[in-house]
């Protein structure tokens, strides 16, 4: 075939905390996708372009979609979260199943009932599990082997069978031109990626409910050559939440602060001024007209 290039987007789906999003650092070589500890970080999909060539010297441009885990809740915001990886199941050409080697097979079953996408499963976390269990997890999915198209273990802390990961999504996207610039990392804007990194250095240090009944709004962004000025709202639902993410003596709010920007300078190779200032918005997570100011738009 003439054209030797080939592009597409790979929704990648599994249940919260299953290591999807310290895939796809791994995988970009850079900290940029939300991770966290604790389940359902990450509320919206987003792209993040891996460039790969193989041994054959056919090069693809992979995109990835980050989605939040498929779990099934009555709370509103949980709901919108479902519809959103669900959406990024249905536009995407290949869906890559990803769960822990600990996991039970039961959750590639709920997986099987939402959809009939093509899809490969990547087992996670294999470097600290035994090669026993390893290759018993393998045999378990046997049974479902005309579902699947491959079955790829891997250790993204270790970096294990990644670039086999990569070979076997590769092969299966169509031939196409890229989509994005060869540079860059991610279509998401510089504003959406900041307040991204707030919200996680939010649920890295913050506990219980807090994290979940938090939000994050930039409320101006000026950005620089050299320097970006970023002024931002944590919302939270309750008066003893706001106590808790301001800190005795405003401590934890300076800790969260200087955690989100020493990140920034990273990922935005400048330096940065950011304010953070925490409100009350009681029920935002619970009605769907707040929702919707935050983003999150059940209609779209």
């Amino acid at each position: 075939m003439q054209n030797s290039f080939k592009c597409g987007f790979v929704a990648i789906v599994g249940r919260p905390n299953c290591g999807k999003s310290s895939l796809l650092n791994k995988l970009l070589k850079q900290d940029i996708a939300l991770v966290s500890h604790k389940a359902n970080a990450t509320r919206k999909k987003m792209n993040f372009i891996v460039p790969f060539k193989d041994k054959n010297g056919i090069e693809s441009q992979i995109v990835f979609v980050d989605t939040p885990g498929i779990h099934h809740q009555e709370k509103l915001l949980n709901q919108f979260m479902l519809k959103e990886a669900l959406r990024a199941i249905s536009d995407c050409d290949l869906c890559v199943f990803m769960a822990s080697i600990f996991d039970k097979t039961k959750y590639y079953e709920e997986f099987l009932e939402l959809t009939d996408k093509p899809h490969i499963i990547l087992l996670s976390k294999i470097d600290i599990a035994s090669k026993e269990q390893v290759l018993q997890k393998i045999n378990d999915y046997k049974k479902y082997s005309q579902k699947f198209l491959s079955l790829v273990p891997v250790s993204s802390q270790k970096a294990i069978n990644l670039s086999d990961f990569l070979f076997e999504v590769a092969q299966y996207l169509p031939y196409s031109p890229p989509l994005f610039d060869t540079d860059i990392l991610t279509d998401e804007n510089l504003k959406q990626i900041y307040k991204e990194i707030i919200r996680e250095s939010v649920f890295n240090n913050l506990s219980d409910e807090i994290p979940y009944e938090s939000e994050v709004q930039i409320e101006k962004f000026i950005e620089g050559e050299t320097f970006d000025k970023v002024f931002a709202k944590i919302f939270v639902e309750k008066e003893s939440q706001k106590s808790m993410v301001i800190g005795k003596n405003g401590q934890t709010i300076k800790r969260i602060g200087k955690q989100a920007r020493e990140k920034m300078q990273i990922i935005g190779e400048k330096k940065i001024f950011l304010s953070l200032n925490v409100f009350v918005q009681k029920s935002w997570s619970k009605e769907k007209e707040n929702l919707k100011k935050f983003g999150y738009d059940f209609e779209v």
